[in-house]
């Protein structure tokens, strides 16, 4: 397995990403999820991302998980061939509706890079498997806290943007806060000794957060999909569009970021629906 990967820049100066998260398409290109046909509604954002032009086209993609909603082969064959579209060098990690053995075993056949560590200018993004199978809950075992150690005490000099797919901070709503990453407090205590740890970039929550804690901001983003309504107590949806998130990381270590949406109107969810 090839873990590092290095993308050229169009401004050596900065890096500029795209993150996609919470996507759950099917192997059927019509299936729903609670009223929204998913594969439609990250096709328009994926007509966007490509649309970008000049100083705000990325220089690459990080999709956050929840790439599949029935854990299908065909859903990632056609992932696969949908992010044909955009022509940028693309990483991912797995979420909790993945099944990501399969997804490590199929997709270099499908030209889809598995580096879990990818260098750009003096940044360094390293991509963690929270995932823990056929539950929805996070969990960082072992070998990814090494893995992580590993880049981060072998790049001490190079800013750190990590990815994981579950949110490291409860976000108040009850329902969702039982399926977080069940050992942040370890992960947080990681990093906290690493000053060069700039971001923790997460999707799960199909919401937009951002809490700052210790030096480092954790943020998660919309769904290419379905929205969850914030500071719900039991399940609820939004009525927000599907989104995505652009990064601006600049060779000091700061960054800006800001959450992009459609603005179609036509990918409403069924309001009335207590679950999935």
């Amino acid at each position: 397995m090839r873990e590092t990967a290095s993308v050229k820049s169009a401004d050596s100066d900065i890096v500029k990403i795209v993150q996609l998260t919470d996507l759950h398409i099917f192997d059927d290109p019509n299936g729903t999820l609670l009223g929204v046909v998913t594969a439609d509604s990250f096709q328009a954002v994926l007509n966007e991302i490509s649309a970008m032009t000049g100083d705000n086209e990325p220089d690459l993609i990080l999709v956050t998980g929840d790439i599949s909603q029935d854990y299908s082969e065909g859903s990632y064959r056609r992932f696969a061939s949908m992010m044909r579209q955009v022509e940028k060098p693309m990483f991912w990690l797995p979420g909790n509706h993945d099944d990501g053995p399969l997804m490590y075993r199929i997709f270099p056949d499908l030209g889809l890079s598995i580096a879990r560590q990818i260098f750009c200018n003096n940044w360094q993004i390293v991509m963690l498997n929270t995932q823990v199978y056929s539950n929805p809950c996070g969990y960082l075992p072992a070998d990814q806290f090494e893995f992580l150690t590993q880049c981060l005490e072998s790049h001490r000099d190079m800013n750190t943007l990590i990815c994981i797919h579950h949110n490291t901070f409860r976000v108040n709503s009850a329902w969702l806060d039982q399926h977080y990453l069940k050992n942040a407090d370890e992960l947080t205590g990681v990093l906290h000794h690493y000053p060069n740890v700039r971001c923790v970039l997460c999707g799960h929550v199909h919401q937009v957060t951002d809490v700052v804690h210790d030096h480092i901001r954790y943020i998660s983003s919309p769904a290419t999909s379905i929205q969850f309504l914030p500071d719900s107590d039991s399940f609820g949806l939004d009525s927000a569009e599907p989104g995505w998130r652009e990064l601006t990381l600049h060779r000091d270590g700061s960054f800006e970021t800001t959450v992009k949406r459609l603005h179609s109107g036509l990918y409403v969810p069924d309001y009335a629906s207590l679950g999935y």
